[in-house]
Formats: C-alpha cells, sequence, structure tokens
C-alpha cells in the first residue's frame, strides 16, 4: 500500500500547492501552475509504477491538476483567461523540449566520470522522441481546449454556484478521456496489440478520473477566495 499512500498524499499536495499558489499571487499563481504541471508532468511520466494493482506511469496526477486551474480560471475570470493559460502551457512544453535537446548536444568533460552519467541520466528523461512529443502536444492542445469551451458551455446551462460540481466534472472528464484516447493513440498505435493499447488507455484515464472526482472541492474553494479578494501577494 506504500505507492497508494504515497500516490493519495501526492495528489493532496499538488491540489493544496495550487490553492496556496493561489492565495499568493492570484490570477498569476494559476497561470503559473500550468507550464509547472505539463514540464513535471513529462519528467515523472517515465517512472513506471504499480497503484491500485495496474501498472501505471507518475505524471498523472501533476498533470491532470493542469484542468482543475483551467476550470478555476473559467469559473473566477472567465474562457479568454483560461485560453490563454493554455497557450502558456503549450508554449511551455515546446520551450523545454527545445532547450533540453539543445542542452543534450552539448559533449560532457572527458575523464569527469559525474558528467558522463549525469548526461546519461539527462538523455533518458529528456531525448526528444518525436513521436511522444506529438503526441503529448496533441493531446495537451486538443484536451486543453475542449475543457475551456466545454465549461463554458455547461455553465450556460448550469450557472448557480452550487452547481459548480457540474461544469467542473462534465468538462473535465470529458477532457482527460479525449487527452488519454489522442495520446494512446498517436505515441502507441502499431507498437503495442490492441489489448495492450486498451489496458494503458483505461489505467491512464481511470486514474486522471480519479483527481478529476477528488478536484471539485477545490474549485469551490477557488471560488471562495475569488470572492474574498484576499491575495496576499498580488
Amino acid at each position: 500500500m506504500q505507492n497508494e499512500i504515497l500516490w493519495l498524499a501526492m495528489l493532496l499536495a499538488n491540489f493544496l500547492l495550487i490553492i496556496l499558489a493561489y492565495r499568493l499571487f492570484g490570477k498569476w499563481g494559476l497561470v503559473m501552475w500550468i507550464p509547472i504541471s505539463v514540464i513535471v508532468a513529462n519528467i515523472q511520466v517515465i517512472q513506471t509504477v504499480e497503484l491500485f494493482g495496474l501498472v501505471a506511469t507518475l505524471g498523472n496526477i501533476v498533470y491532470a491538476t493542469s484542468f482543475l486551474v483551467t476550470d478555476i480560471l473559467s469559473e473566477n475570470y472567465g474562457k479568454e483567461e483560461a485560453k490563454k493559460a493554455v497557450w502558456i502551457g503549450f508554449f511551455s512544453l515546446i520551450s523545454m523540449t527545445l532547450l533540453m535537446n539543445l542542452a543534450l548536444e552539448f559533449l560532457p568533460l572527458e575523464g569527469d566520470e559525474f558528467a558522463g552519467i549525469s548526461h546519461e541520466a539527462t538523455s533518458t528523461i529528456f531525448s526528444l522522441m518525436p513521436r511522444i512529443a506529438i503526441a503529448s502536444l496533441a493531446a495537451y492542445l486538443l484536451s486543453q481546449r475542449h475543457d475551456v469551451w466545454a465549461y463554458h458551455f455547461w455553465k450556460k446551462r448550469f450557472s448557480k454556484d452550487h452547481q459548480i460540481w457540474l461544469r467542473n466534472n462534465l468538462s473535465t472528464m470529458v477532457s482527460q478521456l479525449i487527452d488519454s484516447v489522442v495520446f494512446v493513440a498517436i505515441a502507441f498505435w502499431g507498437v503495442y496489440e490492441w489489448p495492450v493499447l486498451i489496458e494503458i488507455l483505461l489505467t491512464t484515464y481511470f486514474l486522471k478520473w480519479i483527481v478529476a472526482a477528488a478536484d471539485t472541492p477545490f474549485v469551490y474553494w477557488g471560488k471562495k477566495i475569488y470572492k474574498s479578494n484576499r491575495f496576499w501577494m498580488e
């Protein structure tokens, strides 16, 4: 149960860090979290673990929390601010990929064993795999754009504050399904047979679904912070 307990602790830590960023920096604290989430997720994803009897990669939590952030931005500041945050995340993902792969072209210092080990480890994490990179970028952009659109689509139909949970879950759960389907299809189509593809898809979406279900109270918390207008450093 160690992995499951750590996973739940990481889930709570991500949510609380988002709320803390919002309290400290206001809207820009939320925007700041978007590049943090996509960059950290792309580093954590290389680690494979067993969770709830399923084989999974890390990174699902922090990546899924980007949907929480865009929902809070949509709720409190409107569609355009949420769309800007999505594009900032997209730009940060491209920038990280470009800059880290340029860094990998440098030759490590000859005779320095640590430099060689460090270079090899960095290559493992950041070396560009075009298919995976395209899958990640496409899944991120399509799912996040849908999430912003869907949140406002449902907000027009369920506009009351006590209906936040409806628009939050209806938008996020579908968006995360889009994210999982697009990524798995582009990254692994033809690499694995159908049963394996379906297993990867279901496992990935199941963990993201848990995050989506658990983040609803924090959208309400974000709304409360917005109404109180108490931002410590804004």
